[in-house]
Order: structure tokens, then C-alpha cells, then sequence
């Protein structure tokens, strides 16, 4: 695979990457959605962008926003978001608690793995529902 913007790996490959690393994947996948969106939706200072960036960008607020989207997942991506949030992580921020913490690496997990296999439409689906008023 040599483009990396468009991964579309095979699902056995894909389902040999740990859940933390499929999180690692995720977390990038995420964030850049968020500082695409706002960037597109006219925030221009970069103070502004950096902050508003990481109010969507932190363990309380991804896991608010597996909240929405739980009800709403196949069976295969809740098993994924399941052993995501399951995965054993190595310390957890001063901003969130434990449970928000796992909830944040399951969301983070789950945009990692649909970006490996190529699922762009189903993420900016997903995200959609997210940022959604």
C-alpha cells in the first residue's frame, strides 16, 4: 500500500492491528476531521481553531459523542468500538475519568479501522451524526 490518504487494506490485515494501535491511527483520523471541519466552517484565528479543536478533541467529549453514536453502529463496529474500550491503557488524563478515557480509545479505535479499510463514506457518516446540533 503506498497511499496512505486512501488505505484500503484487507480486513484480515487490518484485524491483526492491536486495538491500541488501530486507536493511534483513529486518534490522527479524528483530529483531523475536526480542525478540516473547522477550518472549513470559516474559523480562521489560530488561537480560536486550537481551542475549539480540542473541545472536540478530548477524552469527555469523544466519549459523549460514542454516546450518540452506539445506538447507531453494525454489530461488527460495536465489536470493534467494544475491544477498543476494552483495550489496557497505560494511564488516563486529568480531564477525563477511566470510563471516558476507554470510551475515547473505543471511538478512536473504530475511525482507525474503518479508515484502514478504506471506509471513508461510513466515517464522515459517523462524524456527521457527531458534530450534528
Amino acid at each position: 500500500m503506498s497511499d496512505y490518504f486512501h488505505p484500503h487494506m484487507n480486513p484480515e490485515d487490518v484485524n491483526r492491528i492491536s486495538m491500541l494501535g488501530l486507536a493511534h491511527v483513529g486518534d490522527g483520523v479524528y483530529e483531523l476531521l475536526v480542525r478540516t471541519m473547522l477550518c472549513t466552517d470559516g474559523h480562521l484565528a489560530i488561537q480560536d481553531l486550537h481551542r475549539t479543536t480540542v473541545r472536540y478533541v478530548n477524552a469527555p467529549a469523544q466519549a459523549r459523542a460514542m454516546e450518540k453514536l452506539l445506538p447507531l453502529l453494525t454489530e461488527e463496529e460495536s465489536a470493534i468500538y467494544r475491544r477498543g474500550r476494552n483495550a489496557k491503557v497505560h494511564g488516563v488524563p486529568q480531564n477525563a475519568s477511566v470510563a471516558e478515557y476507554h470510551s475515547a480509545t473505543g471511538l478512536e479505535a473504530l475511525f482507525g479501522w474503518l479508515y484502514l479499510l478504506g471506509r471513508s463514506e461510513r466515517i464522515s457518516e459517523l462524524f456527521a451524526l457527531i458534530t450534528e446540533e
